[in-house]
């Protein structure tokens, strides 16, 4: 499987940004995706995912309200809606894919493909 992400850049803080992530390849393997995110100096944690039926499995508290994650199947993708964009949500956003395995969604190693990150800088 092979993750495409894309629709990174520069807004300014209360702007909006809708980020892409296409799968390609053995998708019928997937279970469900997920969007992490990386700041600058700080670890890479999970925002959002969503299982492959589109079921929403997780928000992170401080994106809840304000990003929405969905999904096209047809299309093998999966988008990123982020609203009222804060600087505090400037870094590296990076998709991911897994199979059907027991655990948290959160959890980064139950993720099996990733997309090379897309940066998203907001300004205040």
């Amino acid at each position: 499987v092979q993750l495409q992400a894309s629709g990174g850049g520069l807004v300014q803080a209360g702007d909006s940004l809708r980020l892409s992530c296409a799968a390609s390849g053995r998708t019928f393997s997937l279970h469900g995706m997920g969007w992490f995110r990386q700041a600058p100096g700080k670890e890479r944690e999970c925002v959002v995912a969503i299982k492959w039926s589109g079921e929403n499995m997780y928000y992170a508290d401080s994106v809840k309200g304000r990003f929405t994650i969905s999904r096209d199947n047809a299309k093998n993708t999966v988008y990123l809606q982020m609203n009222s964009l804060k600087p505090e949500d400037t870094a590296v956003y990076y998709c991911a894919a897994r199979p059907y395995r027991l655990g948290s969604w959160v959890t980064e190693s139950l993720y099996d493909f990733w997309g090379r990150g897309t940066l998203v800088t907001v300004s205040s």
